[in-house]
Protein backbone atom coordinates (compact mmCIF):
# COMPACT_ATOMS: atom_id res chain seq x y z
CA UNK A 1 0.00 0.00 0.00
CA UNK A 2 2.84 2.34 0.74
CA UNK A 3 4.21 1.87 -2.75
CA UNK A 4 0.80 2.70 -4.22
CA UNK A 5 0.63 5.86 -2.17
CA UNK A 6 4.00 6.96 -3.54
CA UNK A 7 2.79 6.34 -7.07
CA UNK A 8 -0.42 8.30 -6.51
CA UNK A 9 1.48 11.18 -4.97
CA UNK A 10 3.89 11.23 -7.94
CA UNK A 11 1.03 11.22 -10.43
CA UNK A 12 -0.75 14.01 -8.59
CA UNK A 13 2.43 16.10 -8.47
CA UNK A 14 3.03 15.61 -12.19
CA UNK A 15 -0.57 16.53 -12.95
CA UNK A 16 -0.25 19.62 -10.83
CA UNK A 17 2.96 20.66 -12.57
CA UNK A 18 1.37 20.07 -15.99
CA UNK A 19 -1.69 22.08 -15.01
CA UNK A 20 0.46 24.93 -13.72
CA UNK A 21 2.56 24.89 -16.90
CA UNK A 22 -0.58 24.96 -19.02
CA UNK A 23 -1.93 27.95 -17.13
CA UNK A 24 1.40 29.80 -17.47
CA UNK A 25 1.65 29.07 -21.21
CA UNK A 26 -1.95 30.14 -21.80
CA UNK A 27 -1.44 33.39 -19.87
CA UNK A 28 1.81 34.19 -21.71
CA UNK A 29 0.32 33.38 -25.12
CA UNK A 30 -2.66 35.65 -24.44
CA UNK A 31 -0.50 38.47 -23.14
CA UNK A 32 2.05 38.41 -25.95
CA UNK A 33 -0.27 37.37 -28.77
CA UNK A 34 0.23 39.22 -32.05
CA UNK A 35 -3.11 40.19 -33.47
CA UNK A 36 -3.17 39.86 -37.24
CA UNK A 37 -5.15 42.32 -39.25
CA UNK A 38 -7.92 40.32 -40.96
CA UNK A 39 -7.35 42.40 -44.08
CA UNK A 40 -3.95 40.74 -44.55
CA UNK A 41 -5.61 37.38 -45.19
CA UNK A 42 -8.19 38.97 -47.49
CA UNK A 43 -5.46 40.71 -49.51
CA UNK A 44 -3.36 37.55 -49.68
CA UNK A 45 -6.32 35.69 -51.19
CA UNK A 46 -6.35 38.27 -53.98
CA UNK A 47 -2.71 37.51 -54.82
CA UNK A 48 -1.80 34.62 -57.14
CA UNK A 49 0.35 32.79 -54.58
CA UNK A 50 3.35 32.44 -56.88
CA UNK A 51 5.78 33.67 -54.21
CA UNK A 52 8.13 34.73 -57.01
CA UNK A 53 9.51 37.80 -55.26
CA UNK A 54 8.83 39.99 -58.27
CA UNK A 55 7.05 42.49 -56.06
CA UNK A 56 10.22 43.01 -54.04
CA UNK A 57 9.07 41.00 -51.02
CA UNK A 58 9.86 37.47 -49.87
CA UNK A 59 6.45 36.17 -50.85
CA UNK A 60 2.75 36.90 -51.18
CA UNK A 61 2.22 36.99 -47.42
CA UNK A 62 4.86 39.68 -46.96
CA UNK A 63 3.41 41.58 -49.91
CA UNK A 64 -0.06 41.45 -48.35
CA UNK A 65 1.28 42.86 -45.07
CA UNK A 66 3.06 45.66 -46.95
CA UNK A 67 -0.14 46.53 -48.82
CA UNK A 68 -2.15 46.74 -45.60
CA UNK A 69 0.52 48.91 -43.97
CA UNK A 70 0.57 51.10 -47.05
CA UNK A 71 -3.20 51.47 -46.93
CA UNK A 72 -3.01 52.50 -43.28
CA UNK A 73 -0.36 55.08 -44.24
CA UNK A 74 -2.63 56.43 -46.97
CA UNK A 75 -1.03 55.10 -50.17
CA UNK A 76 -0.16 51.83 -51.90
CA UNK A 77 1.68 53.50 -54.76
CA UNK A 78 4.78 51.57 -55.78
CA UNK A 79 3.36 48.27 -54.54
CA UNK A 80 2.36 46.00 -57.40
CA UNK A 81 2.08 42.29 -58.10
CA UNK A 82 3.60 41.64 -61.54
CA UNK A 83 1.99 38.21 -61.80
CA UNK A 84 -1.55 39.23 -60.91
CA UNK A 85 -1.25 42.51 -62.80
CA UNK A 86 -4.01 45.12 -62.90
CA UNK A 87 -6.74 42.55 -62.20
CA UNK A 88 -5.23 41.52 -58.86
CA UNK A 89 -4.45 45.11 -57.88
CA UNK A 90 -8.05 46.13 -58.63
CA UNK A 91 -9.34 43.46 -56.23
CA UNK A 92 -6.82 44.49 -53.58
CA UNK A 93 -7.78 48.14 -53.96
CA UNK A 94 -11.41 47.20 -53.42
CA UNK A 95 -10.55 45.25 -50.25
CA UNK A 96 -8.46 48.09 -48.86
CA UNK A 97 -10.68 50.89 -50.10
CA UNK A 98 -7.77 52.48 -51.95
CA UNK A 99 -7.36 53.78 -55.48
CA UNK A 100 -4.82 51.96 -57.63
CA UNK A 101 -3.71 53.36 -60.95
CA UNK A 102 -3.06 50.92 -63.77
CA UNK A 103 0.65 50.45 -64.39
CA UNK A 104 2.43 49.91 -67.68
CA UNK A 105 3.28 46.22 -68.15
CA UNK A 106 6.99 45.44 -67.96
CA UNK A 107 8.99 42.81 -69.81
CA UNK A 108 12.51 41.48 -69.46
CA UNK A 109 14.98 42.62 -72.13
CA UNK A 110 18.34 40.96 -72.81
CA UNK A 111 20.78 43.77 -73.56
CA UNK A 112 23.40 41.71 -75.36
CA UNK A 113 23.68 40.76 -79.01
CA UNK A 114 26.97 38.93 -78.63
CA UNK A 115 26.00 35.92 -80.67
CA UNK A 116 28.52 33.34 -81.81
CA UNK A 117 28.84 35.23 -85.12
CA UNK A 118 29.26 38.67 -83.56
CA UNK A 119 31.49 37.69 -80.67
CA UNK A 120 34.14 35.05 -81.45
CA UNK A 121 35.41 32.65 -78.81
CA UNK A 122 38.94 33.40 -77.58
CA UNK A 123 39.22 31.06 -74.59
CA UNK A 124 37.90 27.81 -73.14
CA UNK A 125 36.36 27.73 -69.68
CA UNK A 126 36.49 24.53 -67.65
CA UNK A 127 34.62 24.52 -64.38
CA UNK A 128 31.19 24.90 -62.84
CA UNK A 129 28.84 25.73 -65.69
CA UNK A 130 26.90 28.64 -64.21
CA UNK A 131 27.03 32.31 -65.07
CA UNK A 132 27.79 33.19 -61.45
CA UNK A 133 30.79 30.83 -61.35
CA UNK A 134 32.18 31.94 -64.71
CA UNK A 135 31.79 35.62 -63.86
CA UNK A 136 33.51 35.15 -60.51
CA UNK A 137 36.49 33.29 -61.93
CA UNK A 138 37.09 34.71 -65.39
CA UNK A 139 35.96 37.05 -68.17
CA UNK A 140 34.32 34.15 -69.99
CA UNK A 141 35.15 32.58 -73.31
CA UNK A 142 35.01 35.73 -75.41
CA UNK A 143 36.87 39.02 -75.49
CA UNK A 144 33.90 40.91 -74.00
CA UNK A 145 34.01 41.15 -70.23
CA UNK A 146 30.51 42.64 -70.04
CA UNK A 147 28.29 40.46 -72.21
CA UNK A 148 26.19 37.35 -71.73
CA UNK A 149 28.02 34.27 -70.49
CA UNK A 150 25.42 31.89 -71.94
CA UNK A 151 25.19 29.44 -69.04
CA UNK A 152 21.50 30.00 -68.45
CA UNK A 153 21.27 31.18 -64.84
CA UNK A 154 18.42 33.43 -65.97
CA UNK A 155 16.59 30.45 -67.48
CA UNK A 156 16.86 28.50 -64.23
CA UNK A 157 15.63 31.50 -62.23
CA UNK A 158 12.44 31.96 -64.26
CA UNK A 159 9.50 30.17 -62.64
CA UNK A 160 7.23 30.75 -65.62
CA UNK A 161 9.30 29.49 -68.55
CA UNK A 162 9.47 32.97 -70.02
CA UNK A 163 13.12 32.84 -71.07
CA UNK A 164 15.07 30.20 -72.97
CA UNK A 165 18.65 29.86 -74.16
CA UNK A 166 19.02 29.83 -77.93
CA UNK A 167 21.48 27.02 -78.70
CA UNK A 168 22.52 28.60 -82.02
CA UNK A 169 23.32 32.09 -80.74
CA UNK A 170 24.17 31.24 -77.14
CA UNK A 171 22.02 34.19 -76.01
CA UNK A 172 18.85 33.90 -73.89
CA UNK A 173 15.60 34.95 -75.53
CA UNK A 174 12.52 36.27 -73.72
CA UNK A 175 9.06 35.11 -74.69
CA UNK A 176 7.13 38.30 -74.04
CA UNK A 177 3.81 36.46 -74.17
CA UNK A 178 4.91 34.40 -71.14
CA UNK A 179 7.13 36.88 -69.28
CA UNK A 180 5.24 38.64 -66.48
CA UNK A 181 8.05 41.01 -65.51
CA UNK A 182 8.78 39.47 -62.11
CA UNK A 183 12.47 40.34 -62.39
CA UNK A 184 13.76 36.90 -61.41
CA UNK A 185 16.08 36.75 -64.40
CA UNK A 186 17.28 40.29 -63.72
CA UNK A 187 18.45 39.30 -60.24
CA UNK A 188 20.01 36.06 -61.49
CA UNK A 189 22.25 37.69 -64.12
CA UNK A 190 25.67 38.45 -62.57
CA UNK A 191 26.53 40.91 -65.34
CA UNK A 192 23.26 42.82 -65.18
CA UNK A 193 22.57 42.58 -68.89
CA UNK A 194 18.87 41.81 -68.35
CA UNK A 195 16.63 44.77 -67.65
CA UNK A 196 12.92 45.29 -67.07
CA UNK A 197 11.55 47.79 -69.57
CA UNK A 198 8.07 48.95 -70.48
CA UNK A 199 6.47 46.52 -72.87
CA UNK A 200 5.38 49.47 -74.98
CA UNK A 201 2.31 50.02 -77.16
CA UNK A 202 1.69 46.94 -79.29
CA UNK A 203 4.82 45.47 -77.71
CA UNK A 204 7.08 47.89 -79.55
CA UNK A 205 10.39 48.83 -77.93
CA UNK A 206 13.66 50.52 -78.86
CA UNK A 207 16.75 49.87 -76.77
CA UNK A 208 20.53 49.53 -76.86
CA UNK A 209 21.39 45.85 -76.99
CA UNK A 210 24.82 46.21 -75.43
CA UNK A 211 26.33 46.86 -71.98
CA UNK A 212 30.01 47.12 -72.94
CA UNK A 213 31.74 50.13 -71.35
CA UNK A 214 35.05 49.68 -73.16
CA UNK A 215 36.22 52.30 -75.61
CA UNK A 216 34.95 51.96 -79.16
CA UNK A 217 37.90 50.13 -80.79
CA UNK A 218 38.22 47.67 -77.89
CA UNK A 219 34.48 47.00 -77.74
CA UNK A 220 34.22 46.54 -81.50
CA UNK A 221 37.16 44.14 -81.53
CA UNK A 222 35.42 41.95 -78.96
CA UNK A 223 31.98 42.12 -80.61
CA UNK A 224 30.87 43.36 -84.02
CA UNK A 225 27.51 44.48 -82.61
CA UNK A 226 28.92 46.43 -79.67
CA UNK A 227 28.04 50.01 -78.84
CA UNK A 228 31.13 52.15 -79.50
CA UNK A 229 29.86 55.23 -77.68
CA UNK A 230 30.11 57.44 -80.78
CA UNK A 231 27.13 59.54 -79.69
CA UNK A 232 25.44 59.66 -83.10
CA UNK A 233 22.22 58.31 -81.61
CA UNK A 234 22.23 60.94 -78.87
CA UNK A 235 22.61 63.73 -81.40
CA UNK A 236 19.85 62.50 -83.69
CA UNK A 237 17.26 61.88 -80.95
CA UNK A 238 14.73 64.77 -80.96
CA UNK A 239 13.34 63.89 -77.53
CA UNK A 240 16.48 63.77 -75.39
CA UNK A 241 15.87 60.12 -74.57
CA UNK A 242 19.45 58.97 -75.19
CA UNK A 243 22.51 59.57 -73.07
CA UNK A 244 26.08 58.33 -73.52
CA UNK A 245 27.90 57.55 -70.30
CA UNK A 246 31.09 55.55 -69.96
CA UNK A 247 31.31 54.81 -73.69
CA UNK A 248 27.81 53.32 -73.67
CA UNK A 249 24.49 54.63 -74.95
CA UNK A 250 21.29 54.17 -72.98
CA UNK A 251 17.71 54.90 -74.01
CA UNK A 252 15.28 56.13 -71.36
CA UNK A 253 12.04 54.33 -72.15
CA UNK A 254 10.04 57.02 -70.35
CA UNK A 255 11.27 59.65 -72.83
CA UNK A 256 11.57 57.56 -75.98
CA UNK A 257 8.80 58.18 -78.54
CA UNK A 258 10.04 55.34 -80.77
CA UNK A 259 10.75 57.44 -83.81
CA UNK A 260 13.55 54.91 -84.52
CA UNK A 261 15.92 57.57 -85.89
CA UNK A 262 18.62 56.22 -83.58
CA UNK A 263 18.23 52.73 -85.03
CA UNK A 264 19.04 53.97 -88.51
CA UNK A 265 21.90 56.13 -87.24
CA UNK A 266 23.74 53.45 -85.21
CA UNK A 267 26.81 52.32 -87.20
CA UNK A 268 27.10 48.92 -85.48
CA UNK A 269 23.47 47.92 -85.16
CA UNK A 270 23.67 48.00 -81.35
CA UNK A 271 20.29 49.75 -81.17
CA UNK A 272 17.38 47.51 -82.03
CA UNK A 273 13.65 47.95 -82.51
CA UNK A 274 11.21 45.20 -81.58
CA UNK A 275 7.77 44.37 -82.98
CA UNK A 276 7.70 47.22 -85.47
CA UNK A 277 5.98 46.55 -88.79
CA UNK A 278 8.28 45.68 -91.64
CA UNK A 279 8.58 48.60 -94.00
CA UNK A 280 8.44 47.42 -97.57
CA UNK A 281 10.88 49.10 -99.87
CA UNK A 282 9.32 50.92 -102.77
CA UNK A 283 9.84 49.23 -106.03
CA UNK A 284 12.45 50.96 -108.09
CA UNK A 285 11.00 52.99 -110.86
CA UNK A 286 11.52 51.46 -114.24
Amino acid sequence: MNDMNYILVAVMVLCGVALLAAVVLYTVSRKFAVKEDPRVKDVQQCLPGANCGGCGFAGCAAMAEALVKGADAGSIDGLRCPVGGDAAMAKISEVLGMASAAADPMVAVVRCNGTCDNRPQVAVYEGLHTCAAVNASSAGETGCGYGCLGCGDCVSACQFGGIVLNPETGIPEVNEDVCIGCGGCVKACPRHIIELRKKGPKGRRVYVRCVNHDRGPVARKACQAACIGCGKCEKVCPFGAITVTGNLSYIDYNKCRMCTKCVAECPTGAIVKVNFPVVKKKEAEA
